[in-house]
């Protein structure tokens, strides 16, 4: 921790700053007057201490009465207001100058200085017309006047530019016979970048922008639809009375078709654009605009319920394509359902349940393939799944739960009954959808007459597709409790006969991955082995070689992952699986693919290999307790012991793992789910164990792929990503760890650290960051101030854990180099001065150092605290005098600061010091050549 050598050169001496009082009752006797505090004030803002002077201005009219008096205190505040650049409040106190004497040009002066950097100019000019015209040869006015009349006329100039601009861009993109490429592009960049800034996205609103934009929508030329897409999204963003009215000229049905075109990049620009209107229409306005909002906009729940029907209607749409249908299923993900259980409004939930979940099943009973079956792609299927777990999870009541339970199970039987086999085979995708999503539902369909039956059935069909159809569900089925001893009993047979005689790999790796479910029931239990020993090894060995068959397509081999994800429960399975760098690497790069299905399956592998899932040491006494009870007690496998998990982190980190998880973060798809981002955050803290492993995990992108997963997911994952964060942060520069704007979004995490939910170690590990990050610059300490964490780095300082005590110690000494913190050591009711005073006393000599250099920060950096330290406690003067005539040369530094810094800051405290044993002390350290 730093030590400064003395008080910062420009702190003004004197009197400290003055604190607001309370007005003092008429008749009691007065120690200062207001005259007297004008005064000081106006000595003060002289010598350019602004904060100071603003106190004392503001003390003074709390002690006077007069009207002429208050006015020349306020027009005096409305100085240090804009000296602190506070335009406001300097306009507000200037007002009620001017309302007490509306000649006082001082005060109209400052108003307009103030209204010019508000933007208002118009007031501006005229506060300094006025001017003008009480003082016409005052030539500062006049200058004024003439520089603000130039800078509102090249505002205008400027206005009547970019309108030509727009119209010259438009002209440009709709021009037919317009045949340089090159001028196209460049003119839709630049209506693109216009659109970005709000004055650009109002002038190109309020130039018939929008129906212009809607012919270049209506061209079907996929540069100039991307070119309005992408314009039509900076006039939406955070507008709510915009949107409403492109909405309103647009039309949701066009929106719809848009992104249902066969163009992939622009059906994205499109799903996008409904996005941030979706955003617009729910938020309503961010920027500072409400008041004109507010007479534009009514209830816009009606355009949300509006664009969400076109959105269901999409989805069995036929015409439509398949990553269109995949658009519009990830909007509903995101839109629809409640982001926080805060909310208390499920309605637009239960209203898609009720128009469209019959829409919504559509998609997921989709077989590939079938005669008349709609176009999806390889992730639709689980994005389905997604989004019917979302609105699932919506639901508040049983009455809400039995309802979507009701309409899935006529949904299933509509199909199942008296459709014949295609029929039953919708009926069974559907019943697979269902177990992926809302596992509930999917269980109450699975127990529907016939359907079980004929899953297995259908196992053993000559025809591929039915045959796969059958095995997906017969595998999500052995997911569940409920079915999975029914499973056992009669499916292991059959899907060992499918597994043994099959001739087709696809079908084969589905019923290798219901073998391997099947044989890890007993999770990472040693001693619980459902299948012969060996076994397990031979599955394993099996899907590794299907992984590593790259003649063998993507959604095949996701398969053999799913696999791995059940069978990396043993030991032995985990040590070959990360001998084996072909099949690490063969997973990584499927982690990296487009079908997205397979991020869940490569996290869950991840975890088993890092062993990064919650396991508790069982307390000895009920182990004995179950051995007396011959109940079965879970073992630990020897190849699960720190050594060999160590050794499996380093060979992941030497395979690519972290370029493969920070891959993983990035996706927008729906795969992405909450349960998948816990899984990757524990799998990064496993990685960042050992200190000499940070450094490689930044390099690779570790530390910008943590930011986001400690910002959103479950709390569990937030936490361990926020841990991991820290980890980094403790042993790593910050600057180059998280460079640029990013070491300002990790302050969030680590604040989250110090709640008194988490673990001590979490506590601890947050503080030693925080300190970090506190000693590098103010910008760093005020987005620590303003996530609220003082108070709690305050609490840890009383924390019966010497380490969390010292770790909250030195992070408040680095907070200490802030203004706000200062003051805080300040207050009057606090004993936060007299706890740093006592702690340099301590026993503890690295608790002593921390205590210690907070105070030589203080009394260096705000002298009025000097005055204090005698206050504050009896014992201050041995205090001192201990940490000079310590045997640690860092201790005798910090105090010979502290009392340097007293004796500069005021007589009294001086003679104190002169009279106690304090100068012969210092006489002999001066006299120390050991210790320059």
């Amino acid at each position: 921790v730093p030590v400064p050598g003395g008080p910062c050169p420009g702190s003004v001496s004197g009197q400290p700053p003055l604190r607001a009082q309370g007005r003092v009752p008429a008749g009691a006797h007065r120690q200062v007057t207001a005259e007297q505090l004008r005064a000081r004030g106006n000595a003060l803002f002289q010598a350019g201490d602004h904060e100071a002077a603003l106190a004392a201005y503001t003390e003074a009219l709390s002690l006077s009465d007069a009207a002429s008096e208050r006015a020349v205190l306020h027009r005096n505040r409305a100085a240090c207001y804009l000296k602190l650049e506070d335009y406001t409040k300097a306009e507000a106190d200037a007002t009620k100058a001017i309302d007490a004497d509306g000649r006082d040009v001082k005060a109209l002066f400052r108003r307009s200085q103030a209204l010019q950097q508000l933007g208002r100019l118009d007031q501006a000019v005229s506060d300094l017309q006025r001017c003008v015209s009480l003082e016409p040869r005052n030539k500062v006015f006049q200058e004024a006047l003439r520089a603000l009349g130039s800078s509102m006329h090249e505002k205008m100039k400027a206005m009547s530019c970019t309108d030509s601009k727009v119209e010259q861009m438009f002209q440009i993109l709709l021009d037919l016979d317009e045949k340089d490429a090159d001028k196209k592009q460049k003119a839709a960049q630049n209506l693109i970048v216009l659109a970005r800034e709000e004055a650009g996205a109002e002038k190109i609103f309020q130039s018939d922008g929008v129906r212009l934009l809607m012919q270049l929508l209506d061209t079907a030329k996929a540069d100039l639809m991307l070119a309005a897409l992408r314009t039509l999204v900076g006039l939406c963003s955070g507008h709510r009375s915009r949107t409403t009215a492109i909405l309103a000229e647009l039309g949701a049905p066009r929106l719809a078709a848009v992104l249902g075109v066969e163009h992939e990049q622009v059906s994205l620009a499109a799903c996008n654009l409904l996005h941030v209107m979706f955003d617009s229409l729910k938020e309503g306005l961010q920027k500072d605009f409400r008041g004109k909002e507010d007479a534009v906009v009514l209830d816009s729940s009606r355009d949300l319920k509006l664009l969400i029907k076109h959105l269901l209607e999409l989805l069995v749409l036929e015409g439509a394509s398949a990553h269109g249908r995949d658009n519009a299923l990830n909007l509903l993900i995101k839109v629809v359902p409640r982001r926080s259980p805060k909310e208390t409004n499920n309605s637009l939930s239960l209203w898609v349940i009720d128009q469209g979940l019959k829409k919504i099943l559509e998609v997921g009973s989709t077989v590939c393939g079938a005669l008349g079956s709609l176009p999806v792609t390889e992730n639709s299927r689980m994005s389905t799944s997604v989004l019917l777990s979302k609105l699932y999870e919506d639901l508040k009541c049983d009455a809400e739960r039995e309802n979507f339970h009701h309409l899935c199970e006529d949904y299933v039987r509509s199909w199942f009954e008296g459709h014949e086999l295609p029929g039953k085979l919708r009926a069974i995708q559907t019943v697979s959808c269902l177990l992926q999503g809302p596992s509930d539902a999917g269980n109450r369909v699975l127990e529907l007459e016939g359907i079980m039956d004929s899953v297995l059935s259908l196992c053993a069909s000559v025809c591929e597709a039915h045959q796969l159809v059958a095995v997906e569900a017969l595998i999500h089925a052995a997911d569940k409790a409920k079915r999975a001893s029914f499973i056992t009993a009669n499916g292991v047979n059959l899907l060992k006969e499918i597994y043994k005689h099959s001739e087709r790999d696809s079908i084969r790796i589905r019923a290798l991955v219901g073998l391997c479910k099947l044989g890890s029931a007993g999770g990472t239990d040693f001693s619980m082995k459902q299948f012969a020993e060996g076994s397990t090894m031979k599955l394993a060995k099996q899907c590794r070689k299907w992984l590593c068959n790259e003649a063998i397509d993507v959604g095949t081999r996701r398969w053999a992952v799913e696999g791995l994800a059940y069978l990396t429960f043993d030991a032995d399975v985990k040590e070959e699986f990360v001998e084996d760098k072909a099949a690490m690497q063969a997973m990584f790069h499927l982690a990296k693919s487009e079908d997205r299905n397979v991020l869940y399956a490569v996290a869950s592998t991840l975890v088993n290999c890092t062993n990064s899932y919650d396991h508790e040491e069982p307390d000895p006494q009920m182990l004995e307790l179950a051995k007396y009870a011959k109940q079965h007690i879970p073992e630990q496998h020897p190849k699960d012991k720190p050594e060999f998990v160590k050794r499996r982190v380093r060979k992941l980190l030497v395979a690519g793992v972290v370029s493969a998880l920070a891959c993983m973060v990035k996706s927008e798809n729906p795969a992405l789910t909450n349960s998948c981002r816990e899984l990757i955050s524990r799998v990064f803290l496993a990685l960042v164990e050992e200190a000499e492993d940070r450094g490689g995990v930044v390099a690779q992108g570790g530390g910008k792929a943590l930011i986001p997963l400690s910002l959103e997911g479950t709390e569990v994952g937030q936490t361990k990503a926020a841990q991991a964060l820290a980890k980094i942060t403790i042993t790593s520069n910050p600057e180059m760890a998280f460079p640029g704007e990013r070491i300002y979004e990790v302050v969030r995490p680590l604040v989250s650290l110090l709640h008194l939910q988490r673990t001590g170690l979490e506590n601890f590990e947050g503080l030693m960051a925080l300190t970090n990050l506190a000693g590098i610059s103010e910008r760093l300490r005020q987005k620590i101030l303003k996530e609220r964490a003082v108070p709690m780095i305050e609490g840890y300082m009383f924390e019966e854990h010497e380490l969390i005590r010292l770790a909250a110690t030195e992070c408040m000494c680095n907070m200490a180099m802030s203004k706000e913190v200062q003051e805080m050591f300040l207050a009057e009711s606090s004993d936060r001065l007299k706890l740093m005073v006592l702690y340099s006393g301590e026993e503890d000599e690295k608790l002593r150092r921390a205590a210690s250099g907070t105070l030589a920060m203080l009394t260096a950096l705000h002298p009025p605290i000097c005055k204090r330290i005698p206050q504050v406690t009896v014992h201050w003067l041995e205090i001192l005098q201990a940490l000079l005539l310590s045997p640690s040369a860092e201790l005798q530094h910090r105090g010979a600061v502290v009392v340097m810094n007293m004796m500069a800051a005021a007589r009294e405290v001086a003679e104190q010091l002169i009279a106690s044993e304090m100068l012969e002390i210092l006489s002999v350290l001066a006299k120390d050549k050991e210790k320059p």
